[in-house]
């Protein structure tokens, strides 16, 4: 049977701990058991997001998981409860929580506390609880199937999509986690991975030749033996053509996308800026009001028009586009889904629409070339009001229109 981290830890707080925890920290078994609902996934799902948080994240995931597997933490999650889990050899386990949350460790606890009734102190009783229990399931799973901090990626990347869509409806994670989607959560990990691919990639194209033309010299020196003929050095230095890697991983990766001046952009292979540049490269592609492309790493603060640092990258990356196709000329969408008072959802989307437009021309963008901005709210929306977020989170966007090229 498949590996099925959601199910492996939620396995884990069983009815009888239920009852340990509701009798040590004063609430129902039913309130525990549903703020448990939402704390297991929950506590994944930010263990995704620090894991494409990039860096060493990675590294520090998998030393945390093998530090809660080694502790015996599996074996004695009630001990925890109630701030215990300094006690019993357990010392630093209930720091987890906030090395994989950090300042937003206590938006988590107060998102479950609404969504199940329970104190916000028992709230975080549990999540300081459940953390080192993902982290000493994945590091038991680690150890059993021999896994490095690559190998470890690999493998939440493959529960990503089962996590996010086990997130109770409406509990808001996305938000208290400072991003603008789930589905960026799911992103930031794809482009981690690859990153993680490529690298490894280019730190063994030097060896594949090598292996290769250690072993031509000694087939050569083999069959030249058996002939007992002489090998001059000049023989022996067969120079090998470069071997091409045709296992490139499919997730989105790291792009170079140029621009008619010659200049390159850090992009993603499919991303924005790479489907803009070879429509915009297309004599056939007609432009129009009905060509748009969707900003794919544009994020804005939680309820707000404000455009979050990471996303000047793109901002600049469009504005670059701008400059190198002079005759150009776009319009700039807002969007959301139906969640929400419609006229609300509205106005907020013309103000980030708005917010993109002054930001394109705070980095030099022609104002010529924008033909303004307008917010459509949920007008275009796809998802349903009861579908998951995940699926709500593709009609939370901003888009560019082609209108000249």
């Amino acid at each position: 049977m498949a590996f099925n981290l959601l199910e492996t830890v939620s396995g884990l707080f069983n009815n009888d701990l239920v009852s340990k925890a509701a009798s040590s920290l004063g609430e129902s078994e039913g309130g525990i058991a549903k703020a448990m609902s939402g704390i297991v996934p929950s506590v994944l799902a930010g263990l995704l997001n620090k894991a494409g948080s990039g860096g060493n994240a990675a590294t520090s995931i998998f030393s945390m998981a093998q530090d809660a597997a080694s502790s015996g933490a599996l074996g004695n999650l009630a001990g925890m409860l109630g701030g215990k889990g300094n006690s019993g050899g357990m010392s630093g386990l209930l720091t987890m929580a906030n090395s994989i949350f950090g300042d937003k460790l206590g938006n988590v606890g107060h998102l479950i506390s609404n969504f199940s009734g329970i104190k916000p102190s028992s709230a975080s009783s549990l999540i300081s609880m459940a953390a080192p229990a993902a982290l000493g399931a994945i590091g038991k799973y680690a150890s059993t199937n021999n896994l490095n901090a690559g190998g470890l990626l690999s493998m939440l990347a493959s529960q990503k999509d089962n996590i996010l869509k086990a997130l109770p409806a409406g509990l808001g994670l996305a938000g208290a986690l400072g991003v603008g989607s789930l589905g960026d959560i799911g992103n930031k990990l794809s482009g981690a991975i690859s990153g993680v691919t490529d690298g490894a990639t280019k730190g063994m194209k030097w060896l594949i030749p090598l292996l290769l033309a250690v072993l031509a010299i000694g087939l050569l020196i083999y069959f030249t033996k058996g002939c007992k003929n002489e090998v001059s050095e000049k023989d022996t230095s067969t120079t090998m053509a470069p071997v091409v890697n045709d296992t490139q991983p499919v997730a989105i990766t790291s792009y170079k996308v140029t621009l008619p001046d010659g200049s390159e952009l850090d992009a993603l292979k499919g991303g924005i800026e790479d489907k803009m540049v070879a429509f915009l490269n297309d004599a056939n592609a007609k432009a129009g009001k009905d060509v748009w492309f969707d900003f794919d790493n544009l994020n804005f603060e939680t309820g707000s028009a404000i455009i979050t640092a990471e996303s000047q990258a793109q901002i600049k990356n469009i504005s670059a586009i701008l400059k190198a196709y002079p005759t150009l000329a776009v319009k700039i969408g807002g969007y959301t889904d139906v969640t929400g008072d419609a006229a609300a959802n509205k106005k907020l989307s013309q103000e980030r629409a708005d917010a993109v437009v002054t930001a394109l021309k705070a980095t030099g963008s022609a104002a010529g070339q924008i033909e303004g901005a307008e917010g459509y709210g949920a007008e275009f929306a796809k998802a349903a009001a009861d579908a998951s977020d995940l699926e709500k989170a593709k009609d939370r966007r901003i888009a560019v229109s082609v209108r000249k090229k």
